[in-house]
């Protein structure tokens, strides 16, 4: 039997609505007790204790939307690879896109990543399958077999389904299953030519802008038909303040939808591109300031759910191009928490709300046992210094590929050890 215990600690626990100073003790890679009153009875024969003053113990982060390049490209990112850097950054589960090569849309392929999964990854790996064969967005995959294999959601990654009613047909069979349909809305021939955010900035640059009613259009769409079918929605990347509008109408109606964001989208704006700068050309692009101010008000609100990293390695090759030629996307496992954790700081979130967007609330809409510290859950959960200065710098990233958005950021706050089902697979000491 082991034993550990987590004394005199910061304990954020969403799940429980608890901030409080006391004490973790996990048993068997279980958590025993969590909270104030943990060591009422002493402390357990055999334990191993660990003073924690000054630090904060949370639930390890839950990442929903991480891209990896297993299978087809893994020269830019390993399962192996990104469990290291999630590991490093806080992050205990992560849900892979099936955009790979070939496409996760069969029961093989999905059981090929678990199997991966257990055989090299560090913390828990949840593949997201895709809705629709070779994601063409014509024919839908078999929901129910992928679920049965262990896909905890649908979703067709970095595309968009342009038909409406193969959207009606996937939210209505999905809802038979209790399955999400997670889906990135950018509307195709909107967004087709658009390298960045459409606005002065971008004619200055002489690139061409995507609209932020591109995002709108296949979103207020997905809304509509989600109160139509009754089936569960999630957007899985959000960027602008009218998008957040909408779905705060379509809670209001009662429809059965969440919202996430990139951090990308909460941390910057147009402005980081800089002189074309293309580690800063993402999908959804980097929005004027008004509008990262505004997803950062509906994040505190709550009409945006969850936060992601949206990690996208890509190498040198796909990044060291013109802007408009380069391919979209950057890593963010590892300075997920620490780039988020500059909300806290400077007081536009509180940090409670801010850790049930990062492990909570996504670990909840997908069905996960993470993102908690109750008494009984798997313990999973890191040890960080909320005001540990520390600079991201290129030869420390883990990740295969090295296409941060915050090279030479000074950060503050940092994961100190993360534990996975009670063991540790990061520490800095």
């Amino acid at each position: 039997m082991s034993i550990v215990v987590l004394e005199k600690a910061r304990i954020i626990d969403p799940s429980r609505m608890l901030d409080e100073i006391g004490t973790v003790i996990v048993e068997d890679g279980r958590v025993k007790e969590a909270g104030a009153g943990a060591l009422n009875q002493g402390f357990p024969e055999g334990a191993t204790v660990k003073d924690c003053s000054g630090l904060t113990i949370m639930p390890g982060l839950v990442d929903a939307h991480v891209h990896v390049g297993e299978p087809g490209a893994e020269h830019r990112e390993t399962i192996a690879s990104a469990s290291r850097a999630a590991a490093a950054g806080g992050v205990t589960s992560i849900v892979t896109m099936p955009d790979t090569d070939p496409v996760i849309d069969d029961v093989a392929l999905v059981e090929f990543v678990l199997r991966s999964a257990r055989d090299t990854a560090l913390v828990n790996v949840h593949p997201a399958a895709a809705i629709t064969k070779g994601l063409k967005g014509l024919e839908m995959t078999e929901f129910a077999l992928l679920q049965g294999a262990g896909a905890v959601a649908l979703t067709e990654g970095r595309r968009t389904i342009a038909s409406a009613l193969v959207m009606r047909r996937a939210l209505t069979y999905a809802r038979d299953f209790s399955a999400v349909i997670s889906h990135e809305t950018q509307d195709p021939d909107l967004a087709s030519y658009g390298v960045m955010n459409e606005g002065l900035f971008a004619s200055w640059l002489g690139l061409p802008g995507i609209p932020r009613e591109a995002e709108l259009i296949t979103l207020e769409r997905d809304l509509s038909l989600a109160r139509l079918t009754g089936g569960a929605y999630h957007a899985s990347k959000l960027s602008t303040a009218i998008s957040a509008a909408a779905v705060s109408r379509a809670k209001a109606d009662g429809a059965d939808v969440t919202a996430g964001v990139s951090i990308n989208n909460l941390a910057l704006n147009e402005m980081d591109v800089g002189e074309y700068r293309t580690f800063f050309r993402l999908t959804p692009p980097l929005r004027a300031e008004e509008d990262r101010a505004a997803m950062v008000e509906a994040l505190k609100s709550g009409a945006i759910d969850i936060i992601v990293s949206s990690h996208d390695p890509q190498d040198v090759d796909t990044k060291r191009l013109p802007f408009s030629e380069a391919a979209p996307g950057a890593i963010g496992l590892e300075t997920l928490l620490a780039a988020a954790l500059r909300l806290h700081h400077n007081g536009e979130v509180p940090l409670l709300r801010l850790v049930e967007a990062l492990s909570t609330a996504p670990a909840r809409r997908f069905g996960l046992d993470a993102g908690t510290l109750k008494p009984g859950a798997s313990a999973d959960l890191i040890l960080v210094d909320l005001d540990a200065p520390w600079v991201v710098k290129e030869d420390d990233i883990l990740s295969r590929s090295k296409n941060t958005c915050f090279e030479g950021a000074l950060m503050q706050g940092k994961v100190l050890q993360t534990l996975v089902a009670g063991r540790t697979v990061f520490s800095t000491e």
